[in-house]
């Protein structure tokens, strides 16, 4: 399982960046697809997540309604569209997979980044006041 970030960068404080990542060596409708953020001496976050064929998707609290995660198919490739950005979101962007699970109600999604199995090399996101 191979997976490829891109689409880093610096970028000003409200303006979006878009990032992207791409997945080979698995078959899709058995996996979660999500992005993970790490800043310096913090824990890691799960900021969203995909599951395709029925799945859920996800957002922490701290990036909805502001990020964007969808996947192409054809490119075989799930996206990370940030808009809104802020001095805060400055961390280290990781894009992983792990299995589908089922939550309690029936819902598939990966929110605790310890469920993820596989990870890219990671993408450095910086946003200027």
């Amino acid at each position: 399982v191979q997976l490829v970030e891109s689409g880093g960068g610096l970028v000003q404080a409200g303006g979006p960046l878009r990032l992207s990542c791409k997945v080979s060596g698995l078959i899709f409708d058995d996996y979660v697809i999500g992005w993970v953020r790490q800043a310096p001496g913090k824990e890691r976050e799960g900021i969203a997540s995909y599951s395709r064929n029925g799945g859920n998707i996800y957002y922490a609290e701290s990036v909805e309604a502001r990020f964007t995660i969808s996947m192409d198919d054809n490119k075989n490739t799930v996206c990370l569209q940030m808009n809104s950005l802020k001095p805060n979101d400055t961390v280290y962007y990781s894009c992983a997979t792990g299995p589908r699970v089922k939550d309690y109600s029936g819902r598939v999604y990966i929110s605790n980044p310890d469920q993820y199995t596989y990870w890219g090399q990671g993408t450095q996101v910086t946003v200027s006041s």
